[in-house]
């Protein structure tokens, strides 16, 4: 069974840094692109960053310049540094991993991220 677990995540005050980072586990293929979503209290759930197997990289609007993804899909790891965190960024924090040939997309547990202006 496939799972992915995130870690990283907790209190800070605006203007710190994060680190998440997400492994997958049960198995041996490697995900075609890995991604960090965070959802928010009455929003939905929005892409955040996002990395593909030629090593491009996609980040949500507001958060450019701020966070920073990286990875191995080799490995099936991910990680996302944040920086110059923001009120706005709280939320819960789910990393996905998507198998492009069984349309699939595979979702971690989420961690709670919270900055305190």
């Amino acid at each position: 069974q496939v799972q992915l677990v995130e870690s990283g995540g907790g209190l800070v005050q605006a203007g710190g840094s994060l680190r998440l980072s997400c492994a997958a586990s049960g198995t041996s293929f490697d995900f075609n692109n890995m991604g960090w979503y965070r959802q928010s209290v009455g929003k939905q759930r929005e892409l955040v960053a996002q990395i593909t197997g030629r090593d491009s990289t996609y980040y949500a609007d507001s958060v450019k310049g701020r966070f920073t993804i990286s990875g191995a899909l080799a490995k099936n790891t991910v990680i996302l540094q944040m920086d110059s965190l923001e009120p706005d960024d709280t939320g819960v924090y789910y990393c996905g991993g998507y198998f492009v040939d069984i349309n699939r997309y595979y979702w971690g547990q989420g961690t709670q991220v919270t900055v305190s202006s």
